[in-house]
């Protein structure tokens, strides 16, 4: 017997996607030459699948404000919040997150998992209870475990299930936390956001809204589908990601709710963890400026996905989502012909991301395109065509 025995599913499954090119899963970028472009086996690709929706990775301001904080400040903190690991930079992109939503309270975390892993496991707990959507990521279900509170689970976008759940709960309902997300990273799809609203207001339950995905995507300024859907004086938390839009690496809570600011003192993934490094923080700070402001980028990135969507349509393909979003998620039979399409977008000189079982929710073999502000007409007409010639040798 072996503590490794276990992992034997996972490495034949690994070995059944393995051939003579480069490996589908955790793919190795050599090199990566800006925001569209890396290369591959030694071939340079268009980046479709970075999740780099504003397109921020290479942009100057950014890049420029995370040297000079790397070079004032050095390359890291070497300690938590807690100790000596709050620099003036972490309250002040605290307070411009809370202002950017005109909310008193805002906690910045290390990576964008633990900030639903400490919002979670710290906001609810013995005796409360987590209501989540089944198709949520598994930070937050990660987040459930964490919190010792009883978690229970309604059907995907459902908020007739959501109600009948709450129902259940009689009075207790008032001390449930429901989660949704705006868009789901998997299948591209969105919340029926307004109609959860109702639910919880009927129930007197609170609600955390993870934008990840959708920050920087929606709303005027970018606050994510809460803010596009006119609901920020409606929801009770927002979780979000600086990996994405953002480009870099973190996390936050947000809240209406001054009282936020008591879970630094309660939150473990917060209080025994090191804090972002100066660098990630300075570049972070820019890339929300950029964020705010960025109606042309968003423009940019909403025409690159509706052509995009009309397009594998158009082929016959089905899509994870009827609404069209940064996520395009390509629906295919089985893994040997996601495979192959991975392969062949690869081929055509398209990096794509293959999304198998265990990873996928119902069990589908997805692939999966993020589109970008920083991808060009150009390169989303290359796109569409890569996605073609795999249509035509079908």
């Amino acid at each position: 017997m072996s503590l490794f025995d276990k992992f034997q599913p996972l490495s034949a499954a690994q070995s059944a996607l393995s051939g003579t090119g480069p490996a589908a899963i955790a793919t190795p970028i050599e090199s990566v030459h800006s925001a569209t472009r890396g290369s591959i086996n030694g071939n340079e690709v268009i980046l479709a699948g970075t999740n780099n929706y504003l397109g921020l990775t290479f942009d100057a301001d950014v890049v420029d404000a995370a040297g000079a904080a790397l070079r004032g400040l050095g390359s890291g903190t070497t300690g938590s919040r807690m100790a000596n690991g709050s620099y003036d930079a972490h309250r002040a992109l605290e307070q411009e997150l809370a202002e950017a939503f005109g909310w008193p309270a805002a906690i910045v975390f290390s990576t964008g998992y633990q900030a639903n892993l400490g919002a979670l496991s710290t906001l609810v707990g013995r005796g409360e209870y987590l209501v989540l959507d089944s198709d949520s990521h598994a930070s937050i279900y990660d987040g459930a475990r964490l919190s010792h509170a009883e978690t229970l689970r309604f059907r995907h976008n459902d908020p007739d299930n959501l109600d009948r759940r709450l129902a259940r709960l009689g009075k207790d309902a008032r001390r449930a936390l429901i989660v949704v997300e705006g868009l789901y990273s998997m299948l591209g799809d969105q919340p029926p956001l307004e109609a959860f609203v109702e639910v919880k207001e009927k129930h007197g339950a609170w609600l955390l809204v993870d934008e990840a995905h959708s920050f920087g995507v929606f709303g005027n300024r970018g606050l994510g589908l809460t803010e596009a859907c006119g609901l920020l004086d409606r929801v009770d938390f927002v979780v979000g990601t600086f990996s994405k839009s953002l480009a870099g690496l973190g996390g936050f809570c947000v809240s209406p709710h001054r009282q936020l600011d008591l879970m630094r003192l309660a939150s473990r993934p917060y209080i025994f963890t090191a804090s972002p490094s100066p660098a990630t923080i300075a570049g972070t700070r820019k890339a929300l400026q950029k964020l705010l402001g960025g109606q042309a980028l968003r423009a940019q990135l909403h025409r690159n996905f509706q052509r995009f969507y009309a397009a594998a349509k158009e082929l016959g393909y089905r899509l994870g989502s009827d609404i069209p979003g940064p996520v395009a998620a390509i629906i295919l039979p089985d893994r040997e012909t996601a495979l192959a399409h991975w392969n062949g977008l690869l081929a055509a000189g398209v990096y794509a991301n293959l999304m198998i079982p265990p990873a996928t929710p119902s069990g589908l073999n997805l692939l999966r395109i993020s589109l970008s502000a920083a991808h060009s007409d150009h390169d989303v007409d290359l796109l569409i065509a890569a996605l073609t010639e795999m249509t035509v040798a079908a």
